[in-house]
Parts: C-alpha cells; structure tokens; sequence
C-alpha cells in the first residue's frame, strides 16, 4: 500500500506528468516568466470556467484577499464580519490594513456564517461582511447577499476551499462560489482543489471599475508603466505556476469528484458508529471536499488521533484556535464573544485525509483504522 498522506501532490503531478512538463518549459524557451502566455491564458480560461467577468492573478490568496479590501477604499476602524472558525489569512489581513474584525458565529452543519449572528453583528461601521466557503461548500450567500444589499455593505468571499462549487439560488439558478458578491479571492496553494507547485492567488468580480483598481493594486498601483495612481503592492502570479494551473485546471471537475468520491467513501462507513458525525451539505450547494471534517461526540480526540497516527493514518485539527482566540487580536480579547458553535468545533473537529489520488486499499485501511478506536474497549 502506498503511504497515506494528507494531500499527495506527487501522485498527481504524475498523473499530469507529460502535460505538466511541456507546459513548463513552453514557459522556459519562452523566457516569459512574469505576466506571460501562460498567465493571460489561464486568466481566460478561468474566467470561463467560472462565467464571471474579470479574473486578477496574483501571488498567493491572501494578497487577493488584501487587495479586495484595498480596493473599497475601506477606512481605519471600519468593521469586517468575518467567521471566527476559519484559517487566519481571513481576518489576518483585516488587522494588516488597520480594519476592525468582527467575529460572527457558524451554522453547526455547514460549518459556514450563520446569518442570525451575521445580522447581529452589523452596525453603522460595518463596511464588509468575507463569508468563507469552508471545507468546499457554500455559505448561505442568497441571504447574506439580500443582507448586505439591506445595508449597503460590500460582500468579498472567501472561496480558497471551495473553487468549482455550485450555488443554487432559490429561483434555480446556479453560480460558481466567489463570483456571487461584489469579490470573491481564491488561493492555489499546492494542496488546494487547484492547486499550483507552489504559491498563487487570483481574485474575481463582475465589476469592470472593481477589476481595474484590483490589477493596479496588485502592479504597484501604476495605471501605466511608472504611472502610479494608487498605493499599491507587488503581487503577480507567475508564468510558471500560471502554465501549471492551466493544466490542472482542466482537470478540476475531475478533481472534485474524485474528492466526492472519497468523502462518500467515509460517509458510508463512518454513519453506524454514533459518536462520528459526518459532515452534511446544505440544500442550495455542492460540496467539493476539500477537507473531509467529522465531529467527534464524547470522544478523546487526542487518543483518537494517537490512535490513527499509531497506525500511520494522519489526521488533522482545522482549526484548534479560532480567530477571536488568537493573540494577534489580544487588544480584543476583552471583548465578549458569543460565538457557541466555534467553541464547540474548535474542540471536536478531525479531519482525515482527503485528495484525488487516493485509492480503494488507502481508504479500506482508514476506515478499519478509524472503526477499531470505537471497538477497542
């Protein structure tokens, strides 16, 4: 058998190996390395992908997700309603732009922003509400988007674990996570759904004069070469990575599913034994699975992962310290958060691995692996 691994890039790269090797070096007799072939390319066929207007390459997905905020023309001490139980790159850079998050709660089911503690947290200076995809479903965004409408607040999604989800709207209508609000920011970190061989991000809108201000924040805020018009940063996705993710890129449907196919795997041989829950899917979403997180009822979770890890089967915690906890935002601390459900995860969450790669031996020897922990005593 071969060895389990959280993610397994190689196995993948190999799958791709041919592809993969001539678009490189298309790139390397090119000597196009920043803002290529390869880059315009891909930002096309993204686009298409996606069926949204304007894709802005850049470095990696939490420069999209600063660039997004750059570009409202946000304010110090204007408010950001964020999730708490998400990475940190989410409200890491509502802090780096002097911004104030604000920590909401999330539905215990999808693990996604829950609207009634969304509504009560806005109030006058709130400015923008970054649901996060997590995990590769959906937040509820028909509702959060009515909300923001309500309060004349901008919507930038967080889709770095969801990109290829659909959303279905109540009137039947479909449409790619992070291409319903006014932003959506993505990252090609290596182990993403589409993931490059190393960092990258891209960030999208429907919005001609959002997209413009994005890509001059992102070029040194230069209009023109040497022609600065606004501040900005450095932030481009290179012609290397750009020529891997369009390859891989064709491949994402198939990606997806093959991720689908394992989370069922799991569902199937995880439901009998009560103290899993396995993770559920909202009605108006797909779910692409880019982690498979179960919670655990009455259960040690650090024997349990001892447990698996004795038998070489890793596991991991995502997330352990929600944001609201964490000592970058310890001026806040003081606050009182009532975020119940966040709690709860955050102590009872373990997610097994999950990626394309994965065949039916692997997954056989998890599931016995996780089934013995419960029959043991």
């Amino acid at each position: 058998m071969r060895k389990i691994q959280m993610v397994d890039t190689k196995t993948q790269y190999l799958a791709i190996k041919n592809e993969v090797d001539a678009a490189i070096e298309e790139v390397l007799d090119s000597a196009a390395y920043i803002n290529g072939k390869a880059v315009k390319d891909f930002t096309q066929h993204l686009a298409t992908y996606l069926k949204v207007d304007h894709v802005i390459p850049c470095a990696n997905g939490t420069d999209a997700l600063q660039i997004a905020m750059m570009a409202l023309d946000l304010q110090p001490g204007d408010e950001i309603i964020t999730p708490s139980f998400t990475y940190i790159a989410t409200t890491e850079v509502v802090a780096l732009l002097q911004l104030k998050p604000v920590f909401v709660d999330v539905d215990p089911i999808t693990y996604c922003m829950d609207i009634e503690s969304l509504q009560k947290a806005i109030t006058p200076k709130t400015k923008v509400i970054v649901p996060v995809h997590l995990y590769g479903q959906a937040a509820p965004m028909e509702e959060i988007m009515a909300i923001a409408k309500q309060h004349n607040i901008y919507v930038i999604e967080d889709n770095a674990q969801a990109i290829g989800c659909d959303y279905t709207f109540s009137d039947g209508t479909k449409k790619k996570t992070g291409t319903i609000g006014h932003i959506g920011a993505t990252s090609f970190y290596p182990s993403k759904n589409l993931g490059a061989f190393g960092d990258g991000g891209a960030i999208f809108t429907n919005d001609k004069s959002l997209a413009t201000k994005m890509a001059m924040i992102a070029n040194h805020g230069q209009s023109q070469r040497y022609y600065h018009d606004v501040v900005g940063c450095n932030s481009r996705l290179d012609s290397i990575q750009a020529a891997i993710l369009n390859i891989k890129l064709a491949h994402l449907n198939e990606y997806n599913q093959a991720r689908q196919k394992v989370a069922s795997y799991y569902n199937n041989a995880f439901s009998s034994i009560n103290e899993i829950v396995i993770p559920a899917k909202a009605n108006y979403t797909t779910h692409v699975f880019h982690q498979y997180t179960m919670q655990l009822k009455g259960v040690d979770r650090d024997a349990f992962i001892a447990h698996l890890n004795s038998k070489e089967i890793p596991c991991m915690i995502y997330y352990p310290v929600p944001g609201h906890l964490q000592k970058m935002f310890g001026n806040q601390n003081n606050q009182t958060w009532d975020l119940p459900v966040t709690d709860t995860l955050t102590a009872c969450v373990c997610s097994l691995p999950i990626h394309t790669e994965m065949d039916e031996e692997q997954l056989t020897y998890i599931v016995e692996g996780v089934a013995t922990f419960f029959k043991k005593d």
